[in-house]
């Protein structure tokens, strides 16, 4: 299976100046744990994500004066559309995180989470365990 099956396509993306709280809210609505951050001024693309906040907030830091690009992960392992979901665990595994950010020649098409790749297999997994009971 490829990160194309298994990515979100909602792509929630925000301006490095977003507080921490306006990022939160968006994220909370739209029930995802990481949005691009686009920085024109800057590298461009870079990820914040649930975590960061927390851990931001949970250091006694004010999330409606602390901005996103304070807070932003700029050195980030881009995906494509192509790779295989065990290309991107991976990649995950290697770099201790859980969001990758999927791109193509145009720029962010998806995310794919850890979620995301646990929900492709799991039903893999179920058949193959199901399968191996009854023999």
């Amino acid at each position: 299976m490829l990160v194309r099956d298994a990515m979100s396509t909602v792509v929630l993306t925000i301006g490095p100046n977003h507080t921490l709280r306006q990022a939160a809210r968006l994220m909370s609505a739209r029930r995802i744990g990481a949005a691009v951050v686009h920085d024109p001024d800057t590298c461009g693309l870079g990820i914040i994500t649930e975590r960061d906040i927390l851990d931001a907030v949970g250091s006694g830091q004010d999330p409606d004066l602390e901005t996103a690009s304070a807070h932003t992960t700029t050195d980030v392992v881009f995906a494509a559309p192509a790779w295989t979901l065990e290309e991107a665990a991976e990649a995950m595994t290697h770099g201790g995180f859980r969001h990758l950010i999927v791109l193509d020649g145009t720029g962010p098409v998806g995310i794919v989470s850890v979620r995301d790749i646990i929900r492709c297999w799991a039903p893999t997994r179920r058949r193959t365990v199901t399968a191996a009971g009854t023999a």
